[in-house]
């Protein structure tokens, strides 16, 4: 399986796929680290997929999207954006409706 035979099939099987740098305990980059916030903060399960694990699936992930820049975020197979679209989307509530939209669950927490 190439790599992006094997990317497509992670944002295709999983309903929030975030393709990071660390881990969603051990975020390692300042961008990476805030998207999981924000994920968490939604109360939605996702699955964060490490990218400088392998640097075929680092270069894949960029190649897959057509987008340079890493963390990246799939919604039901579909690319959503980096840190900086994630974090707006967050602030006027459209990534919560992005998720309402797609009947994925989040049990935001109350702040």
């Amino acid at each position: 399986m190439s790599i992006q035979d094997w990317i497509k099939n992670e944002v295709e099987t999983n309903d929030v796929v975030l393709f990071m740098k660390g881990t969603p305990n051990f975020p390692q980059c300042g961008f990476s680290g805030q998207v999981v916030q924000i994920l968490d903060y939604t109360g939605v399960n996702y699955k964060g997929i490490n990218v400088l694990e392998d640097d075929e699936l680092r270069n894949g992930i960029k190649e897959f999207t057509n987008w340079p820049t890493i963390p990246q975020l799939y919604i039901k197979g579909e690319f959503v954006g980096g840190c900086d679209i994630i974090r707006e989307m967050f602030q006027n509530q459209e990534l919560q409706a992005a998720f309402e939209q797609q009947g994925i669950e989040t049990q935001q927490k109350s702040a």
